[in-house]
């Protein structure tokens, strides 16, 4: 299989390649030549498979080309230690809750396999990771690479923009991972990182790649637990009902993963991409337009994305045909207060806690759900990750799984830094 720029200027890479650079010469992001699509038999079985036989079906379909398949079979059944279970909260909503891996979000299946599959490729040079985080990223991205010979992960945060909780469970590590406190907003992080790789001296200095869903070793497994929701969903008897998978969606690998699920045959009938305040997706659903802005803070604060990256692999995927794309995904954007609204209210109806970026995708299918069908939404991270927040707006104590209150005691380890990128080149050049 070979992988094509989204830009269209670059050569053709293969899978090393595009996993070993992250992004493309020209500044795009890789995409596959072509999605296989699964054989019937898959789906006949699915509902009667475990979690890590139905990822190895996938990932064979995505990887079985380019990496033994022996070797694929490890990775998945390493990455994936932990379930995804699909639990009620009301007669037709379901969350699929993806926050028991190690880090408490669902971002521990891409980053645990990416660390995985890097390590698969890796020379002998040392290999650094650089990652951007509004939130969830850095610690699942850290803990999965922690102590993973040859490579070593800069995590950049936006200073004062991530949960106490969440800047824990990377700033607290040392060893192979370099927190990196930048003075500005996401955006300028992801800035960072993309200016890092377009830097001809520094790759050639550092061996740089990329662990954020811009790497396609992150963002396609995500695809993994759209089907097994699926096979969870049949075996729950929905079968005669048409699925609906809300997606609380910040930088959209997350949403843009289940679309290749679905070009890959998994049948679910519609998306709907719930936003918080930064809502520049739900504008070009509503007008055609995709016009990025810079972002703006809010309580779910893993989807502060002004200009989200997987844009581009969205538009491509569907031929930058905006009917299209409005045939299988609606958006929804909610204020900070909706949401606290709605974390609420589900707690007094339904007893279930929601955190705040799955209450966005809770409350986008109690909106838009039509009779016949059936809606999942992503519950992204434990409310734990956000306890300050949640408390606050719950009026109750949530607990604190254990694995979190392991990382509160480790002492901070960070460097500042600004958001100019001369700084940050100069950090790294000194590294």
């Amino acid at each position: 299989m070979k992988y094509y720029s989204t830009n269209g200027q670059a050569p053709l890479a293969t899978l090393e390649k595009a996993v070993v650079k992250g992004l493309a010469e020209d500044r795009g992001l890789y995409m596959p030549e072509r999605i296989n699509r699964l054989p019937q038999e898959f789906f006949d079985d699915i509902a009667s498979m475990t979690f890590q036989d139905v990822a190895y079906n996938v990932a064979s379909a995505f990887f079985g080309e380019d990496i033994d398949l022996d070797a694929l079979n490890d990775i998945v059944r390493s990455t994936l230690s932990f379930d995804c279970p699909l639990v009620r909260v009301t007669d037709n909503i379901y969350s699929l809750e993806l926050f028991h891996g190690p880090t408490l979000a669902f971002k521990d299946v891409g980053a645990r396999f990416m660390a995985r599959m890097l390590g698969y490729f890796r020379s002998e040079e040392q290999i650094n990771v650089l990652v951007a985080t509004s939130g969830d990223t850095g610690s699942a991205v850290a803990n999965g690479f922690l102590d993973v010979p040859g490579i070593h992960v800069y995590v950049l945060y936006p200073k004062g923009k991530v949960s106490p909780i969440q800047e824990c469970q990377f700033t607290t590590l040392g060893r192979n991972i370099t927190a990196v406190e930048v003075d500005g907003v996401f955006d300028d992080c992801q800035r960072l990182v993309k200016s890092a790789f377009m830097d001809e001296e520094l790759n050639r200095r550092m061996h740089l790649t990329s662990a954020n869903s811009i790497n396609v070793a992150r963002f396609l497994p995500q695809a993994f637990y759209y089907f097994w929701a699926y096979a969870q969903a049949l075996r729950l008897g929905f079968a005669r009902r048409q699925l609906v998978v809300s997606v609380p969606s910040g930088n959209f690998g997350n949403l843009c993963s289940a679309l290749f699920g679905v070009r890959m045959g998994l049948p679910i009938h519609r998306f709907i991409a719930a936003n918080n305040a930064n809502d520049v997706f739900y504008n070009y659903l509503q007008t055609g337009r995709y016009e990025p802005r810079a972002s703006v803070q809010t309580i779910a604060n893993a989807m502060d994305v002004g200009d989200p990256s997987n844009m581009a692999r969205i538009l491509d995927l569907y031929e930058y045909d905006h009917e299209a794309i409005c045939r299988h995904i609606s958006g929804a954007a909610y204020s900070d207060e909706q949401i606290a609204d709605t974390m609420r209210l589900c707690l007094a109806e339904t007893g279930y806690v929601l955190d705040p970026h799955g209450a966005c995708g809770y409350r986008a299918l109690q909106e838009q759900l039509q009779p016949n069908e059936v809606g999942i939404f992503l519950e992204t991270a434990h409310p734990a990750k956000f306890k300050e927040r949640v408390d606050k707006i719950l009026g109750i104590e949530v607990p604190i799984p254990d694995r979190l209150a392991a990382f509160m005691k480790g002492q901070k380890q960070s460097t500042p830094m600004s958001a100019e990128f001369q700084d940050f080149r100069a950090f790294l050049m000194a590294q």
